[in-house]
């Protein structure tokens, strides 16, 4: 065992007796090692019940003959971060998530891995760490919690949940109105970066099928946790690993699902980390290949008005891979954590509700869910989730209005300033200029609420929630700081986008675009200390998956 050498011969005898000293007998001591790291915490709803799935995996590694060794790493809700300073820690702390795990499991020379999260960045914080230690591993979330019991009509009431300020709302009445947190813990019900990454690690392999739907209060959750358990072991004994499991064709596959189901933004941020850990190069072409491929299937709320307990039902991720099979459109020879092939994992399911995952040739638009955008103003890509853009958007020209930071761009959209036709520009925002790359969400509620989603377009260098919907382009790559045309746009600028054509451009001419690059000085950092301040130094941009290099 890979354990072998921390814990056996004479000369470990003090690893033992640590071990022994904590309450592991040495019957346990002798067995392998696996670790379960998970992300519990009481303050946000997605973490709060991580500990009782810790505990079922524990009992299920003991069934099969394993010695559970428990950790926890961070969690940060970007929710609870929104539009604050804190918002710049989310995506950095995915690096801390993945270097913790490293360190742990490498420190004690463990034997195998389960990785438990169930929100946003730390999700692909675990995934890049299963891949960057290539031991026998899984991945299992706390599943998604019920959805509201007022629903989310089309996505209007986390609109204007989110906008109360600009609506001049009581904050205490609207939240009383306008309440979208379920009635229990568990992740996001709707189609938002956690449970995208949930459904994108069950077709990868790396997760048991049923991960990202199956709701947190479902007894199949229970079951689920101790099956991961007990797999583990059996993974250990078998020494099949990550990289037997992901290959390059699985981060294709994984793009697929994505454009059908509709996925995050931020998967276009995720996937090329994970990948990184891989040692596969990510084509950000592969995502427009992707949505030329396949039709988009599924329109979770804020997009539409199911939720991930309808998908469950329906079929869940497999009964929309169930769509695909036979149509030379998937791997369905890659291997997943059961042992079973992709095809094989396909063939336990189906639709069972045509409503939810529309089929095959009936689908709500024949492209994915996303689409990278290329032009003068982002050379290096930029990313927006066209399933959720009104299509009076798809095509759109107007005048900028341009701020440094989502702060500025917030306080002129509640001051009413923002009108039908602009293209708000928010730049200084990404990776390094933020730095961390806050989340876009509160400015492109605030535009909801106020019914401006079909005549306003949003460019950042910045990112968005998974619950954004309308014309919000993100990603912008080079980023401003980095000395990208997003830095050089002035107010009135004329911003051409063309979704269906995949452009974004600034139409200025190339003389005045000289000039004033040759004028361009880059802002001052905003932190100078600190995480975020090596953070900013080390991180790239956000078309290489904002990977600390």
């Amino acid at each position: 065992m890979r354990s072998d050498i921390m814990k056996n011969g004479t000369e470990r005898t003090l690893s033992r007796l640590l071990m022994q000293a904590g309450g592991l007998t040495k019957e346990q001591v002798s067995k392998p090692l696996i670790g379960v790291i998970g992300s519990y915490t009481n303050l946000f709803t997605g973490h709060a019940l991580l500990d009782r799935i810790s505990n079922w995996v524990q009992e299920g590694i003991l069934m099969a003959g394993g010695t559970p060794a428990v950790s926890n790493t961070i969690a940060l809700c970007d929710g609870m971060a929104e539009n604050t300073p804190g918002m710049r820690y989310p995506l950095p702390s995915r690096d801390i998530i993945c270097n913790s795990v490293e360190a742990f499991v490498e420190g004690h020379s463990l034997d195998g891995l389960v990785c438990i999260a169930n929100c946003d960045k730390i999700v692909p914080g675990m995934l890049m760490a299963i891949m960057r230690l290539n031991i026998p591993a899984i991945f299992i979330s706390g599943g998604p919690s019920a959805p509201p019991e007022n629903g989310y009509d089309d996505g209007k009431a986390f609109a204007d949940l989110m906008s109360a300020a600009a609506l001049g709302v009581d904050a205490i009445t609207n939240e009383m109105q306008n309440n979208t947190c379920g009635p229990c813990p568990g992740c996001n019900c709707g189609m938002g970066t956690a449970v995208s990454m949930q459904f994108l690690s069950e077709v990868m392999g790396l997760a048991p099928m049923g991960n990202g739907t199956v709701p947190t209060y479902y007894n199949d959750r229970t079951y689920m946790a101790k099956w991961t358990g007990q797999r583990i072991v059996e993974m250990v004994r078998e020494d099949l690993k990550p990289r037997d499991i992901v290959t390059r064709e699985t981060f294709k596959n994984a793009l697929r699902v994505d454009m059908m189901m509709g996925c995050s933004t931020n998967t276009v941020l995720h996937l090329p980390a994970i990948a990184h850990e891989a040692g596969i190069d990510f084509d950000l072409n592969w995502v427009n290949e992707a949505s030329a491929k396949v039709p988009n299937l599924c329109h979770l709320a804020p997009a539409g008005h199911h939720h991930v307990i309808d998908l469950h039902l329906a079929g869940g991720v497999m009964g929309v891979l169930s769509e695909l099979k036979g149509r030379g459109l998937l791997d369905e020879n890659a291997l997943t954590v059961s042992g079973m092939t992709l095809g094989e994992e396909i063939s336990l399911s189906k639709n069972y509700n045509h409503e939810v995952i529309r089929p095959f040739d009936e689908p709500y638009s024949p492209t994915g869910g996303l689409m990278i955008l290329r032009g003068n103003l982002a050379p290096d890509g930029a990313v927006v989730k066209r399933s959720a853009v009104a299509k009076e958007m798809l095509v759109h020209e107007g005048p900028a209005r341009v701020f440094n930071s989502e702060d500025e761009a917030i306080a002129a959209i509640y001051a009413g300033q923002i009108k039908s036709g602009d293209v708000v520009v928010i730049r200084y925002e990404g990776p390094k200029g933020g730095p961390g790359m806050r989340e876009m969400l509160s400015p492109t509620s605030a535009i909801c609420g106020m019914g401006l989603d079909k005549e306003v377009a949003l460019i950042t260098d910045g990112r968005f929630s998974g619950a954004t919907r309308g014309a919000a382009i993100g990603h912008v790559s080079p980023e401003g700081a980095s000395g990208g045309m997003i830095g050089l746009i002035e107010e009135g600028d004329v911003i051409a986008i063309d979704i269906p054509n995949g452009k974004l451009e600034l139409k200025v001419d190339d003389a005045t675009l000289a000039k004033r690059r040759e004028a361009w000085v880059c802002p001052p950092p905003n932190v100078t200390k600190g995480y975020l301040a090596r953070y900013a130094k080390l991180v790239s941009s956000a078309n290489k998956g904002a990977v600390v290099e």
